[in-house]
């Protein structure tokens, strides 16, 4: 038997306001989630970005060309109902954050990490009042906890589009401190990705590239720079 595949059965999708926001609707019908939710979000852009993926839609609905819509989706059935804990897992990385576990040779890798990450925890003391400390090895050190307790304040603080976004951020680049960079628009977010690549960056230089290894990294930038888009879609103008 063929697999059953959703068709567009409708002439336009439009923005409409509403109490709790703005929602989308397809010829006067309102857009559900999976979870037969109402499709509402915070902000128009956000909405107007999700009509224009539906309008997009030709003859059979293609989910993976719908990202805003997907990430939406999230946010309403999952991470709206699990708030909680999904922002203490995302602050969880802040005890053991890519950028405070360093190497102890070569010294020119142990430079590069300097040079590149060490900007990025000053960053994070500056403007998170949150310093984190590196440490040579990748055993477990605990962090100051008063400073794991201000990020995961922080991360609870966001709402449940901004924290559906905010964890493709985090949990791609793995490093809450970039999280928090990328979303509050310290760095570029392609540049910040490029960041949290360090690693695996000197490994190609030193041993060759590998194309299932790049192909991988590349979807995962696109889902880090989508990420990046959806937490700005999720803010107020």
């Amino acid at each position: 038997m063929s697999e059953w595949k959703a068709k567009r059965f409708w002439k336009a999708a439009s923005v409409v306001e509403v109490e709790s926001g703005f929602t989308v609707e397809l010829d006067g019908r309102g857009v559900k989630t999976p979870a037969k939710q109402p499709m509402r979000v915070p902000t128009h852009a956000m909405a107007a970005a999700i009509a224009e993926e539906w309008d997009a839609q030709v003859d059979v609905i293609n989910p993976n060309t719908m990202p805003v819509t997907k990430t939406a989706n999230a946010a309403i059935d999952k991470v709206t109902v699990q708030h909680a804990e999904v922002a203490d897992m995302l602050a969880a990385y802040g005890d053991s954050d890519l950028l405070c576990y360093r190497a102890d040779t070569p010294e020119e890798l142990i430079e590069r990490q300097n040079e590149q990450w060490n900007p990025m925890l000053d960053w994070a003391a500056d403007i998170l009042g949150a310093r984190l400390h590196p440490r040579t090895g990748v055993i477990h050190a605990p962090q100051d906890p008063a400073a794991v307790e201000r990020l995961k304040q922080r991360t609870h603080a966001l709402d449940a589009y901004e924290l559906a976004a905010f964890h493709d951020l985090v949990s791609l680049s793995g490093s809450l401190v970039l999280g928090f960079a990328t979303a509050l628009g310290a760095r570029p977010a392609d540049e910040v990705w490029t960041i949290s690549r360090l690693d695996e960056l000197w490994q190609e230089e030193q041993w060759g590239e590998d194309e299932d290894a790049t192909a991988l990294a590349l979807i995962k930038r696109d889902a880090f720079l989508h990420a990046k888009r959806m937490f700005d879609l999720a803010q107020p103008h």
